[in-house]
């Protein structure tokens, strides 16, 4: 039966994987989201401060400088955070270019300004509205760079370009080059924002929010989270990483991290649980699938191959990294492991979403560094109840993976045993006397 769910998926499904990694819009949008990590962190860190006062008094000094200087404080998360969807359309731009091999200043500018033609609206007083420049328009943001690249590069194709003579120098011929592909690609633009405004009455970001409203609501669903870590887990087991579907998942784990640190930072309600940092603190605590129980159980396996494996898996796996119990043991194609990691590894990926939806732990405000288990899954939620979910996941894998791990364990002590039979003594004692040297 086995056989045949494998020669299914690779027959259907990890074709279509492995096309969606290779994809250079979808690399792209990966690329920028995983720039936006350091902006992530930074931002996070900047909003720690306000809530010291919470926790050691308002009426003492560091708290009352916190308060004179929270203006300040927050800088880094007003220009990081709540500015993501310029960064995002400038970077997505920047790999499209690289990769049609196009002028790169030229698709930058393209990008980020049909981003701000479909974004940005005005304040009464003349200022910027800044609502869709942060998280909330991160996909309107996807949608401006890759269109204006996709018309830069129609419009290279077509020689809707000004050619200048090879005596101008190149920066000035360049700069020609743009002036008609400006005007069609601001054009574009132009016409979807009057459309959106004229006729639909609604800044184009909120199409987005429109279309885009089921897919983003449903991961704040328990139940949708462990199917994601059930889809993650499973496509892990025929070799693919599950890095493949962060072009989905990250701009909405972003988006509901930069929502969370608004509310906090307003005093409101935390709402949202799928958090960048709760997915890895939580949903990857120990790796993909939750395995350290089987780098424990490796780890005192009367089988030396084994053993050898778990204590180098050790370290990794406390930093959530997997990689080695995974293509080690091997968990991958792995049939004896199917069930453990992709049916009730997911189960316990989804602990800390169960225990955040039911409000037993806080939601995340902040996004850690790599730290190790436990340290960050309190960093991330600032609540010393992560230390007993982490706990119970920890627990709960070493139980699970017991079984499989003894009987995988039997089949390598099995395997040893026939390896030693291979030769025997007689045989290997008259090897050593002959002179084999050459």
């Amino acid at each position: 039966m086995f056989d045949k769910f494998e020669e299914f998926m690779n027959k259907y499904f990890t074709p279509l994987a492995n096309k969606m990694d290779r994809n250079i819009y979808l690399s792209a949008i990966k690329k920028a989201m995983v720039a936006m990590t350091p902006i992530l962190i930074i931002g996070s860190f900047a909003l720690i401060p306000d809530a010291l006062p919470n926790m050691i008094g308002k009426n003492n000094p560091v708290s009352e400088w916190i308060t004179a200087n929270s203006s300040i404080i927050s800088i880094p998360y007003t220009v990081g955070m709540g500015m993501m969807a310029l960064y995002v359309a400038a970077i997505i731009s920047y790999h499209l270019a690289i990769s049609h091999k196009l002028d790169v200043p030229g698709c930058v500018t393209m990008g980020v300004m049909g981003y701000l033609i479909l974004a940005v609206d005005m304040t009464k007083d003349g200022g910027i509205d800044a609502t869709y420049l942060g998280t909330k328009g991160l996909f309107v943001s996807m949608f401006g760079a890759i269109a204006a690249v996709e018309l830069f590069r129609w419009c290279k194709k077509k020689n809707f370009t000004i050619k200048m003579p090879d005596s101008v120098p190149d920066f000035v011929s360049k700069s020609f080059e743009m002036i008609p592909i400006s005007i069609i690609v601001i054009g574009f633009f132009l016409i979807i924002r009057v459309v959106c405004v004229n006729l639909l009455h609604t800044m184009p970001p909120m199409i987005f929010t429109y279309i885009l409203a089921p897919l983003v609501g449903s991961m704040d669903n328990p139940f949708a989270y462990t199917f994601l870590k059930i889809l993650q887990c499973l496509l892990f087991f025929f070799g693919i990483h599950p890095a493949v579907l962060s072009p989905v998942t990250s701009p909405i784990s972003t988006q509901f991290l930069a929502e969370n640190m608004a509310s906090f930072k307003a005093g409101q309600t935390l709402t949202h649980f799928f958090t960048p940092g709760m997915d890895s603190a939580f949903g990857n605590f120990t790796g993909t699938g939750v395995t350290f129980g089987l780098v424990f159980w490796f780890m005192f396996s009367r089988a030396s191959a084994q053993k050898k494996i778990g204590r180098i898996a050790l370290i990794p796996a406390l930093f959530g990294i997997n990689e080695p119990i995974l293509f080690g043991a091997p968990v991958v194609l792995n049939p004896l492991f199917f069930i453990p990691f992709v049916i009730i590894g997911p189960i316990v990926s989804s602990f800390g979403a169960w225990a955040m939806h039911f409000g037993w732990l806080k939601m995340s405000i902040f996004t850690p560094p790599y730290v190790g288990v436990f340290l960050e899954g309190y960093l991330a939620t600032f609540d010393w109840r992560s230390i007993l979910v982490n706990g119970m996941q920890l627990i709960v894998s070493i139980i699970i993976w017991y079984p499989f791990a003894k009987l995988a364990e039997r089949r390598e002590l099995e395997a040893e045993s026939k390896k030693k039979k291979a030769i025997s003594e007689d045989d290997e004692a008259l090897i050593d006397d002959l002179d084999l040297d050459f």
